[in-house]
């Protein structure tokens, strides 16, 4: 313990402050029907995800590796905007700004949590659909529901311990001056500047983290898709190669409503003004969950195959209720 607080500095005692104050937007009025909005989005994603869910849960013939990689991606959706959406509300709708430390950092974890694992779930579909176009005939002896769930287990492993190990690091932080932070929630960047000791290891971490979560994932999903588009110059007709890839507009449509603002805000982080980065990392946040269960019921013939025949089945039962009863 000596130890630890002499790395403080002789000069510095420990402070690890009893809450935190999430400041939100600067000077904006009518905030309040943005906040309305982000509860509507909420509502749709919270339905779209779980009858996604639902869906590949009672049909038996959506549960394929492919379909495993989806229900995640819809889990990790729902997962993600409960975890995020009622507490911004509570904290900016209601004025409950002000947030106890441990509910901070739990806060933190579960939000980057899912964002992350969202991330590395659009690996995992375009690993999926570069191994179905390419490798067709070998594809359901090397991509079988097994191997895709121990895939996502490993992500779910890697992306726990990675952001355990920075919610670990602000635990040796003080914070002597302020605890004010200036985004929309408990933000790792904003949190670990207000400290007071060295803050070098989580620097080091606020730059690895965009490196191995977005950039990675983002750069494997482009050369994958690139590969793709060479091996069909090559092999395919112009014919086959539209119909491969349609089996893909789902997957690159969801890359593009997920990186696309995500790209915006790091590549102009300096130039944009506060409250236009916390609006677009807020819709960031929310938009892909509410849109990812449309897009696939929209795009994907097997997820809306699947939905008429429930439909089908349930209004049968109906009507045969109704028979019953009336004979």
């Amino acid at each position: 313990m000596e130890l630890f607080n002499s790395a403080l500095g002789k000069n510095i005692t420990f402070v690890r402050p009893a809450y935190f104050i999430i400041r939100g937007f600067i000077g904006l009025p009518n905030m309040k029907h943005y906040y309305v909005f982000l509860f509507f989005v909420y509502i749709v994603s919270v339905l779209g995800n779980t009858a996604v869910m639902a869906v590949i849960y009672l049909d038996h013939n959506l549960r394929t590796p492919k379909y495993v990689a989806v229900f995640n991606l819809a889990f990790v959706d729902l997962l993600g905007s409960t975890a995020l959406v009622p507490k911004v509300l509570d904290i900016f709708l209601f004025n409950h700004n002000i947030i106890p430390y441990n509910d901070c950092l739990t806060f933190l974890f579960f939000c980057y949590a899912c964002l992350s694992m969202q991330s590395f779930n659009l690996v995992v579909l375009s690993y999926d659909r570069l191994m179905a176009i390419i490798f067709p005939l070998h594809y359901q002896l090397k991509v079988t529901c097994r191997f895709m769930l121990s895939l996502i287990a490993l992500f779910w492993l890697f992306v726990i311990v990675a952001n355990l190990i920075s919610v670990c690091l602000l635990t040796r932080l003080s914070f002597c001056n302020s605890v004010v932070i200036n985004s929309y929630f408990c933000d790792h960047g904003q949190i670990y500047r207000l400290a007071c000791n060295d803050n070098f290891p989580n620097d080091v971490v606020s730059f690895l983290y965009p490196v191995i979560i977005f950039w990675f994932p983002l750069v494997f999903i482009l050369l994958s898709y690139i590969y793709i588009g060479y091996t069909l110059a090559k092999v395919a007709t112009l014919q086959q190669g539209v119909k491969a890839f349609k089996t893909c507009l789902a997957h690159l449509s969801l890359v593009v409503v997920y990186f696309t603002p995500l790209l915006v805000t790091f590549t102009l982080m300096e130039k944009i003004h506060p409250n236009n980065r916390i609006i677009n990392l807020s819709l960031t946040s929310v938009i892909p969950p509410m849109l990812n269960p449309i897009i696939y019921v929209l795009q994907t013939k097997e997820i809306k195959a699947s939905i008429k025949k429930i439909f089908k089945i349930c209004l049968k039962s109906k009507v045969g209720t109704r028979h019953s009863t009336t004979t």
